[in-house]
């Protein structure tokens, strides 16, 4: 669903100034010196509303969270959001994950957020979906050795693809889990999820970790999807 334009978006924003990067590409290369204050670097890839973004934040003081989404219509309620909180260590960035290389060096990230990214259902746009191969070899740029990628999300189909995309580019994977909360709530919810959860959808969740085997952009020509439809997590089945 696309979100309406809000009219007073531009003011809501410039309210929030001292939050946002507006020029992010300046940055490259120097991110670690413009936050000298904090021990690691951050990302979360379609941060949304922020209710993920401000709880993490939170609860990792010593560490400057990257929030990104290509829609300031959403990234301006997390804005808000985050000013209100009065949190330090949050900013928010408006780009498309495309533009990551033109963002960070290598090795510049220590950990990247994937949350509900968009499942792209269709077999001629699984390029588009955040854990397809073009995409995982430009993390894979951003983080050293070890260096992780939390995903989340509650599309099954989406989450059995990744899983294979992952183990494809020689990631290895770590708490690989079809039912995160079947125990309690476990970690900070997106506004996303704790709908979910509430109608008692099971969340998917895995960690990533950044080998020596894992591909980066230097590895090549990335593979091509075939026959990548997927089917949506209440069993609809999605053309090819």
């Amino acid at each position: 669903m696309r979100m309406r334009k809000k009219p007073n978006l531009i003011p809501r924003m410039e309210k929030c100034a001292q939050v946002q990067i507006k020029d992010p590409k300046q940055l490259k290369g120097t991110w670690r010196k413009s936050f000298p204050e904090y021990d690691k670097l951050w990302l979360e890839l379609g941060c949304g509303k922020g209710r993920f973004t401000a709880g993490t934040a939170e609860q990792n003081p010593r560490t400057m969270l990257l929030a990104v989404d290509k829609v300031a219509d959403a990234m301006v309620t997390g804005m808000e959001r985050v000013c209100d909180a009065g949190i330090e260590n949050i900013r928010f960035i408006e780009m498309d994950a495309l533009e990551l290389g033109e963002v960070f060096e290598n090795a510049e990230i220590e950990r990247i957020y994937i949350n509900f990214c968009d499942p792209w259902p269709k077999s001629r746009d699984a390029k588009h979906r955040l854990t397809a191969p073009g995409f995982l070899r430009s993390y894979a740029d951003l983080l050293p050795t070890g260096g992780e990628i939390h995903f989340k999300t509650d599309n099954r189909p989406l989450f059995d693809w990744s899983v294979e995309q992952f183990n494809a580019e020689g990631w290895e994977l770590r708490e690989v889990k079809n039912d995160l909360h079947a125990d309690g709530v476990a970690g900070v919810m997106t506004d996303y999820e704790a709908k979910f959860h509430a109608q008692g959808v099971k969340i998917n969740r895995l960690v990533a970790v950044k080998t020596e085997k894992t591909k980066t952009t230097a590895s090549g020509q990335v593979p091509r999807l075939r026959d990548a439809a997927l089917s949506d997590a209440r069993g609809k089945a999605e053309e090819k």
